[in-house]
Parts: structure tokens; C-alpha cells; sequence
């Protein structure tokens, strides 16, 4: 009831992936558990972000499929796209993820407030808004898990109707002729790639020097080039001043460059933790200049009860499945169980456009930048026969060991792929880098033939000194 203080071992604020797994994770523990949400539990991964995002993608992969289906022998005449049907699969899906998730919270006892949770001293949240209005939890520990929202641009006003973000962007109906995305990091790069599988006229807008900044160089220039290949136009270190809406679209202002005429400008400049009215007097927790909370390797904030996880830590990757990590050790640290941190130079990425990227560990530059000899492999998809079978063969795998004495490769420090699939083939590749395996140890297991995932295998052979079809 509104006004009475309600007690609970942990109040999560936010269900998003990272408060949610908290709260199943603590509730398997026999914890008891209040998560204060407000939207729907799921956060923006399941419904504005990661899985419809990717329904998207498949789309446009089946989209690919139809194009190239001549090599296979059949003849399927105009595709013709109804992309509301897409967007309405994407619902039935979300919708479907959404009741699972919620039946295995009350499945497990957690109890759920709807509405913004605002934390106030003595580790009360008060609910401020929503059906659950005047609510006030109390916890012996509070976990923050208030998640993000996306960056925009000065001068790049979101109307829905021209300029949008991705959560704008999920909801729409029917694709546009002509696009700009601004942003080629992760997510532009997986808008751009469906636009373009869709037949979407797409330019690519960014202000670093490379799309993929944070992969290796040497990925980020295979999706480069295959971006090129399929007619998508990158410009890189450019400065967006503005645009200027004109009959049916907009043009885009570059400092120094020619207007971009397009019909949709697509925002995808990263998140920002949603932090604003987070907290009320007297909590004990930082939140740093950028917005983010403050919190040490067991995610602890300097609240010794109030924990952080997910989009708003500082300075950890804005994952999902990074949000579930750090939601266990929280559960963990609570518990006085022991706990090993989130390792976040080791932490498994996974890019969906076409083609996909897929990395863990250190790039060639960051190994050489923490003082490390490596060795280097490097093996093309394009011998691999499997891949040759399905008709995909741009990408490559790398991957980086440390230079023993001898000059032999030691022990694998990073992973990198870009390629067909490679977000389902990473796995071998994050065990190898996360339980330390040396070159030689990696390169004895066996991969299965004919298999994507020989590309993998190879390369290591390699990297082990004697290279079965690659040098």
C-alpha cells in the first residue's frame, strides 16, 4: 500500500537485464526480492533494443537469401517487401519473451512495482509515478539497475518522423529510399547493414577516424570494405553541425562538406545512463560528471548496501549479457560467497551486421599498448568450405598470443572475427582467451569438418608454429 515501508532482502531498481538476473539469481538464493520498473521488465534490451534489433536482421538476412537464391537454382522472381510484417513478428516475439520472463519472476516470488524508483537515505526507494505511486521499499541492500536511453546531437533534434534513434527506429512500419546513420560504431553498423540488405540507399556519418573504433583495425576493415562492396557510403571524421528538413526529408549539415540529402537520419551515438532523479538526499552513492554510478570490481558503490549493474556503471561495456555477469556478482557479494569480478578486457562482443563481427580479449594495438610481444594469425574465410557451401565468404579470423623468448606463440590474448556467423563460433575462442590457453593447447582440440568453425581451428594450428592450409 502506498506510504507503508516495505521490507525485502533487495530492492533492484530498474528490471532490465542486468536487475532482473539480479533478481532471479538472488531469488534461486532464497532471497526475498521488490524490483521497481517503469515500463515493462526486460528493459530496453528485450523490447527497444538487442532482440528486436536482431528480428530485424534476421529479416534482412532472409532478404539477402532471396536475392542470392539464383546460385542455388531457383528463381523467385521481384521480392516484394512488407516490412509491417516484419515489424509485427518482431512484436509477437518480444511479446512472447516478455511473458516468459515475467511468469519466471512471479514463478519465483519477486515482487514487482510499477513505476520510476527513486533511492533515498536508509536504503529506501520510493516509487514516484506509475499504477505502484507513494510505494516505499526498503532493503537490507539496494541494487541500481536504472539502465540507459540513447546519446543524441546538438542540432539533430528526434522528431520520430525524420530523425530518429533506435528506439524510434524499432517501431517503424516501412523503410525509407535514402538514410544517413550517424555513428558507426555497433549498433549504426547493424542499421546501416539491414537498411542496405533492404534496399535502403545508406551513408554512414562518423567522427572517429574508422567505423569500429573499439575492434581490431584489421575487422573493422573487412566490414569496411564489404559495407563498400554493397554500395553503402562511409565518411569518416566529419563534424554533423545540424540539418535542414526539406520536402519529404532532410539534409544533413557537415562542417566542411557537402549536405547529405536523405529521407530518414538514423541518431546512434551511444547511450547515456539514466541517472536524472536517481537519487534523493543523503544515499552515499557517487555518480561521476558523465552521469554514471561509481562502483568497485564487486559492484559496490561507496554505499556499502548499494550496489550498481548494467548501462549506468562508469566505465564498463554497455552489454547485455555483461549486465547478467555483474548481476551475479552483486547476488554473490551479498551473499558473502566468493566472487570473481567481471574481467572486462575479456568480456565476449558480438556485432549483427553483415558481416558479423565477433571479438573477446585484447586487439593487436591494445596488446601492444599494455607492453606485450604477440604473435599474430590470420586466416580468410574465404577457404573455408563451408562457407564457400553457403555462399558467404568475406571476413577473416586474427588472432593475437604473446611472443614467448623463443618466438613461439604463448598464451591467447585476443580473438577476432568478422564474418558468416562468427557471433555463434566466438565461444571456443572467449574460453580459450578467458581460461588462459596457450596456442598449443587451443590448437590440440579438435573443430568439425565441413564447418564454419575450422576457420577458427586453423588459425590456431597455425599460430602453434605448423599451419595445416594457412602459412
Amino acid at each position: 500500500m502506498a506510504n507503508e515501508v516495505q521490507q525485502f532482502d533487495v530492492v533492484v531498481i530498474g528490471g532490465g537485464p542486468g536487475g532482473y538476473a539480479a533478481a532471479l539469481y538472488g531469488a534461486s538464493a532464497g532471497l526475498n526480492i521488490a524490483i521497481i520498473e517503469r515500463d515493462k521488465v526486460g528493459g530496453t534490451c528485450l523490447h527497444r533494443g538487442c532482440v528486436p534489433a536482431k528480428e530485424f536482421l534476421e529479416t534482412a538476412h532472409v532478404h539477402r537469401t532471396l536475392e542470392h537464391s539464383s546460385a542455388f537454382g531457383f528463381s523467385t522472381g521481384e521480392i516484394k517487401t512488407d516490412f509491417a510484417v516484419s515489424q509485427a513478428r518482431k512484436n509477437d516475439i518480444v511479446d512472447k519473451l516478455y511473458k516468459g520472463l515475467s511468469g519466471l519472476l512471479k514463478g519465483r516470488k519477486v515482487t514487482i512495482f510499477e513505476g520510476t524508483g527513486r533511492l533515498d537515505k536508509d536504503l529506501t526507494v520510493t516509487v514516484l509515478d506509475g499504477a505502484d505511486a507513494g510505494v516505499i521499499a526498503k532493503g537490507k541492500n539496494v541494487i541500481i539497475a536504472a539502465g540507459s536511453v540513447p546519446r543524441t546531437l546538438p542540432g539533430i533534434d528526434v522528431d520520430g518522423k525524420i530523425v530518429y534513434t533506435s528506439d524510434e527506429f524499432l517501431n517503424l512500419e516501412a523503410l525509407p529510399e535514402t538514410a544517413a546513420v550517424i555513428g558507426g560504431g555497433a549498433i549504426g553498423c547493424e542499421f546501416a547493414s539491414l537498411l542496405a540488405d533492404m534496399g535502403t540507399k545508406v551513408t554512414i556519418l562518423e567522427g572517429l577516424p574508422s567505423i569500429l573504433a573499439g575492434c581490431d583495425a584489421e575487422v573493422a576493415k573487412v566490414v569496411e570494405r564489404a559495407f563498400k562492396k554493397r554500395g553503402i557510403e562511409i565518411q569518416v571524421g566529419v563534424n554533423i553541425t545540424g540539418h535542414k528538413p526539406n520536402k519529404g526529408g532532410t539534409s544533413v549539415n557537415i562542417e566542411g562538406g557537402e549536405d547529405v540529402k536523405v529521407d530518414m537520419v538514423v541518431v546512434s551515438v551511444g547511450r547515456r545512463p539514466r541517472t536524472e532523479g536517481l537519487l534523493g538526499e543523503g544515499t552515499g552513492v557517487e555518480i561521476n560528471e558523465r552521469g554514471f554510478v561509481v562502483a568497485d570490481p564487486y559492484m559496490r558503490t561507496s554505499n556499502p548496501n548499494v550496489y550498481a549493474v548494467g548501462d549506468v556503471v562508469a566505465n564498463t561495456p554497455q552489454l547485455a549479457h555483461v549486465g547478467f555477469a555483474e548481476a551475479i556478482v552483486t547476488i554473490k557479494s551479498i551473499l558473502g560467497e566468493p566472487v570473481v569480478p567481471v574481467d572486462y578486457d575479456r568480456v565476449p562482443w558480438a556485432i549483427y551486421s553483415n558481416p558479423e563481427v565477433a571479438f573477446c580479449g585484447l586487439t593487436e594495438a591494445a596488446a601492444k599498448e599494455k607492453g606485450y610481444d604477440v604473435v599474430v594469425k590470420k586466416d580468410p574465410f574465404g577457404g573455408n568450405s563451408r562457407a564457400q557451401i553457403i555462399g558467404d565468404t568475406d571476413g577473416v579470423v586474427k588472432i593475437i598470443a604473446e611472443k614467448r623468448a623463443d618466438g613461439s606463440a604463448g598464451q591467447i590474448l585476443g580473438v577476432h572475427m568478422a564474418g558468416p556467423w562468427v557471433t555463434e563460433q566466438l565461444g571456443a575462442g572467449y574460453f580459450a582467451v578467458n581460461w588462459e590457453a596457450t596456442a598449443e593447447e587451443a590448437a590440440a582440440l579438435i573443430q568439425p569438418h565441413p564447418s564454419l568453425s575450422e576457420t577458427f581451428g586453423e588459425t590456431l594450428i597455425a599460430l602453434a608454429g605448423r599451419g595445416l592450409h594457412v602459412g
